[in-house]
């Protein structure tokens, strides 16, 4: 799971943020390339520059788009925020209803992965690997990226403000993110906004965050 990346050191102009539009997927799908690689551009690991979208951006655009946010610059999406409300119900409709159409194009291994695109694709045909026990008081999860110009701008925190304030209003009390345990800079973010690390033994290249979707007073609580 790429690590999401809202930092970085540019001044923009304002621009807004909306709910995700069916005619922003290529501009969704550009910034999931140019940020999959623990927020760096990830083209010339993965050339197939529809690989990455189809696993980490555009599933949820088409089974959770009520959930998806992003940030316009005024001529295109320039950062997004999008996810489920119920890991679990995500799993089912991925596999039943998102897997089919990807079959073609990236057919199920039948090897172990020897190169990193091998690898993804392994993760596209295991969605039940998102279903961790640990995670269970957390049945939300998301992905947010932003790309370099609009990143250090109050974009990403605004972002994730929406997208808590969706959840709250579903009645989802919280909500888990997968990072690379690497990308320092994310999760000095992610701390920012009052998220906590959740122990998950043997996932030592990823680390999972958890929170509270309700408001800024609650955000160190723990899920009941």
């Amino acid at each position: 799971m790429p690590s999401s990346s809202a930092i970085g050191s540019s001044a923009v102009k304002p621009s807004a943020i909306r709910p995700f539009r069916p005619g922003d997927l290529d501009a969704v799908s550009d910034i999931c390339v140019r940020t999959a690689l623990s927020g760096e551009d990830s083209r010339e690991l993965y050339p197939d520059l529809e690989l990455m979208p189809s696993i980490f951006a555009a599933p949820y655009v088409h089974l959770d788009p009520d959930l998806a946010f992003v940030v316009d610059d005024g001529s295109r999406a320039v950062g997004y925020i999008l996810g489920t409300a119920d890991t679990a119900s995500f799993v089912d409709r991925y596999r039943s209803e998102w897997l089919p159409h990807l079959a073609a194009r990236y057919p199920a291994p039948v090897r172990p992965p020897a190169t990193p695109a091998e690898e993804m694709v392994d993760l596209m045909h295991r969605p039940e690997r998102m279903v961790v026990p640990e995670l269970a008081a957390y049945p939300a999860h998301l992905h947010i990226d932003l790309l370099p110009s609009h990143q250090r701008s109050g974009y990403g925190r605004r972002l994730m403000e929406t997208y808590l304030a969706a959840l709250h209003r579903r009645g989802v009390g919280a909500v888990h993110l997968g990072m690379v345990t690497s990308n320092t800079r994310a999760r000095a973010f992610y701390d920012r906004l009052g998220f906590h690390e959740i122990t998950v033994p043997g996932s030592d290249r990823l680390t999972y965050l958890g929170r509270s979707t309700g408001p800024a007073a609650d955000v160190s609580a723990e899920p009941s």
